[in-house]
Order: C-alpha cells, then structure tokens, then sequence
C-alpha cells in the first residue's frame, strides 16, 4: 500500500513538472518574439499539434508493452493516401465519396497495427525491426496503389473546406481538433486506467513472463496495444487530410518520431509498464511549443534539431532516473 502511494506520488510529481516546464518553455519564447502568443499563432500550433498528439495517444499503448512502433508516420499518411486514392477522394466532385473514404483511413491503420502486433507477440520479432519493415512495406505500397488507381503517383488531395474541415479541424472558426483531441484523452485514460486491457498491457510492460504465467494471454493482449494503436494512427490521418488537404504518397518519414517523442517527454517509461495520457498529452504540447517557438527565434532548420534533440536525449536520461527510481520503491 505504502509503495502505491509513493508511485502515486511520484507521477503526480512527475505531471506536476512537465506542466511546469511547458509554461516555462512557452513564456520563454513569448518573452523573446511576443508574436509568439498571438492568436493566430496559436491557432496555428493548434491545428498542427492535434495530429501529433493523437499519434502519441495511440502509441502510448505499444510503448507501455516495452514496445515501440516506427512505422506511425508512413501508415499516417500511407493510409490516407490509399483510401483516398482507392475512393477517388478529390477537391470537387469526388467529395461525396469521403464517407467511404474515413472509414477505409481507419481500417488500414488497424490492418497495419494488426500487422505489426502479430509480428511482434506471434513471430517474436523485435518491436525496433518489425515496425520498420512495416514502415517500408506502407511507404512502397502507398506509392504503388496510389500510381495504379489513379495512374499517376501524384498527391491526393482532401477538401480544404466544406463539413470535412467542420469536423476535423475548423468549425466556424473554432479549432474543433482541440476538442477531439481532449475528448479521446478522456477515453485513452479510461482504457488505459480501468479496464482489462489497459491494466494487462502494463502488466505485460512491467514482468511479461509473470503476466504470462498468472493466466494472462500476453500474446493476444500485446497485439491488442498494437490494434490500437493503428486505430490512433487512422484516426491521425484524418486530421492531417484535413490540416493539409494534400497528402503525397511515400511520404510520412519522421512523423513517428513527433509522436515517440511526445510520450517519451511526457514521461512513459521506454521500458514498459507505465503509461501517462495526460503527461503524453503535455509532452506532445512541449514538442509543438519547440517546434513553432524555435523558427520564431530566428533559429534556422539545423538548431531546431539541435535542440529538438537535446530534449528528447534530456527526456530518455530522466526514463533512466525514473526506472531506477520505481526499482528501489518496489524493494523497499
């Protein structure tokens, strides 16, 4: 009981500084460009950081389970182009077929994550090496349905405005993503927090071989994080056709490390058996701050990594710390 309280305590302390940290960060970059906190940037780093954080809620549950997935980003965007190219999804008067093409979006997100759970729990492949031949498999693929369908492997573009836009990214001027980005945090902690398959994806995370031998079909239930973590990625690519109305096939590299990099920040152990949403969530908001704050400095493409990739190496020592940490808690 006393060891629950102090890991309570602990992630409480835990959220409490990331909050901390992301105020920080913000006031830092208004003080120095105070463009910076107008309202039109804000509402830009809004619509760009929805896609981001529902990515990282997604693969919150694969990270939990020790795992990882880097095939996020081209599956995002692969997903997208696949189903609007299959649908012949376009600007004018294709538009009509979108309600056959959101439902396409999330299925092949939940076939890849179907995909790299079974090669994950089935085969025993590591996590690392399964999901990047997926990330491959889904950038090629992408490109060649795209080419096939269409006879063309030119972008495929989404309606820049209408009830698309209205639902996944500006209602009547209202960023609307905001909304299912908090409402799908709500739902991620509850799966996460109180019901069977959150509590056994952390059980798997924290002693998979003593999950398995209390009875728990470990196999089944990591597949599970990684379903549901393709149904996330699906979900993403909604909202990135409709921020950027055009989406080009093959693309989608490096967008899995925007939405790692958020849960890493937000404090869920790359070890498994931890998961955070609401640190997730303001990791994700850390992230997005760096990104629009550093160009906003004057800093060119370069520092941005720079710094990008101090924080991220900064975020993996504190996991260390934090692993050492729970370590002692449990002996004591």
């Amino acid at each position: 009981m006393i060891n629950k309280l102090k890991a309570k305590g602990t992630s409480g302390m835990q959220n409490f500084i990331i909050i901390l940290a992301a105020i920080a960060l913000f006031a830092v970059f208004t003080v120095i460009n105070p463009g910076f906190a107008s309202s039109g940037n804000l509402l830009t780093m809004t619509k760009s950081l929805v896609p981001y954080a529902i990515l990282s809620l997604g693969v919150t549950f694969a990270i939990a389970t020790g795992g990882i997935d880097l095939s996020l980003g081209t599956v995002c965007f692969g997903s997208a182009v696949l189903a609007g190219a299959l649908c012949k999804t376009g600007v004018t008067a294709e538009e009509g077929t979108l309600w056959l093409t959101i439902p396409i979006i999330l299925v092949v997100g939940v076939i890849f994550g179907l995909i790299n759970g079974f090669l994950v729990a089935k085969c025993k492949i590591a996590p690392f090496i399964a999901t990047l031949g997926t990330m491959l498999v889904s950038r090629g693929l992408t490109a060649v349905v795209a080419e096939a369908s269409r006879g063309t492997s030119s972008a495929v573009k989404y309606p820049s405005t209408g009830w698309f836009q209205k639902i996944f990214t500006n209602l009547n001027g209202f960023p609307i993503g905001i909304v299912w980005v908090l409402v799908l945090t709500v739902i991620c902690m509850i799966v996460m927090y109180k019901t069977k398959i959150g509590r056994y994806i952390l059980a798997i995370g924290s002693n998979e071989e003593a999950a398995r031998l209390s009875g728990i079909n470990t196999a089944n239930w990591k597949i599970g994080a990684y379903v549901l973590s393709g149904f996330f990625v699906g979900m993403a690519a909604l909202f990135y056709a409709a921020v950027y109305s055009t989406i080009t096939p093959g693309t989608g590299a490096g967008q899995e490390m925007h939405g790692i990099t958020g849960v890493i920040v937000g404090g869920t152990s790359m070890a498994g058996g931890s998961g955070t949403m609401v640190g997730t969530l303001i990791g994700v908001f850390i992230m997005s701050v760096l990104k629009n704050g550093l160009p906003a400095c004057g800093l060119q493409a370069p520092w941005q990594n720079f710094f990008t990739g101090i924080v991220v190496i900064g975020a993996v020592l504190l996991d260390i710390q934090r692993t050492k940490a729970a370590a002692k808690v449990k002996k004591a």
